[in-house]
């Protein structure tokens, strides 16, 4: 019977190490060129590292955030940070606030209130605290929605000065000429937060986005994403 040239590649007990190996090479291939045919998705890329991660509702500094939205937004418009006023800047009304809650305390020694009746003493209090609960309560609705938005389409301002007055600003990717900040003092330079301001083509000539945190990571996610519009002008010029 004549004999199999190649039976040592064909035995059933042979390593399959080399076809692994292959293989691997093989997807990492497929990653190079999927990459190579995106270069969209390397900027996306670029700009998850320069965020990183962040789970907090509350945060000052919320990357790809999964239940904020806003009324303008677009259907295919994906948010990819939401930026407020650092923390920091809260502290003033905060110790206000807990100014305002311990001084009905020291009411009953004043000698203006101590002939006071007991209801009328209640009743004061309870005004006091009334007032005291909704000054607090729209600093933090101030806070909590005078936002500033960076989309993969445009950068949005939401200035929301109290419950009656809101002011929407916005301009495109493609028409920001430049990006600066400006981190002045000695708590912005410990705590890294500052303004950022934006120079436009737009019909809104400025945007400034105040006291966010991690200015200079907000500087270069705007800057990929004006090279990533750049890049797509480019291609739409090419086909």
């Amino acid at each position: 019977m004549p004999r199999v040239s190649d039976v040592d590649t064909i035995a059933p007990d042979d390593p399959v190490v080399t076809k692994t190996k292959k293989v691997k090479k093989t997807v990492q291939a497929s990653v190079v060129d999927y990459q190579n045919s995106n270069p969209n998705a390397q900027f996306r890329d670029k700009i998850n590292e320069i965020l990183g991660h962040t789970t907090n509702p509350l945060s000052a500094f919320l990357v790809n955030p999964k239940v904020f939205s806003f009324e303008e937004k677009a259907d295919d418009e994906a948010i990819l940070l939401v930026l407020r006023p650092h923390w920091f800047t809260n502290v003033g009304w905060i110790l206000t606030t807990i100014v305002l809650i311990f001084i009905p305390m020291f009411l009953p020694l004043s000698t203006i209130f101590s002939g006071f009746p007991a209801n009328y003493m209640f009743v004061t209090i309870i005004f006091w605290y009334v007032v005291t609960f909704i000054f607090a309560f729209e600093k933090f609705l101030s806070w909590y929605f005078n936002v500033f938005i960076i989309t993969d389409e445009r950068v949005v301002d939401i200035d929301f000065n109290n419950l009656l007055v809101k002011k929407f600003s916005e301009a495109k990717i493609n028409m920001i000429q430049d990006v600066t900040s400006n981190v002045v003092g000695l708590l912005p330079t410990m705590f890294n937060f500052g303004n950022v301001l934006i120079q436009t083509a737009a019909e809104i000539n400025e945007i400034t986005f105040e006291n966010v945190p991690n200015p200079e990571k907000v500087i270069k996610v705007l800057q990929q994403l004006r090279q990533e519009e750049e890049l797509e002008a480019l291609q739409g010029r090419i086909n």
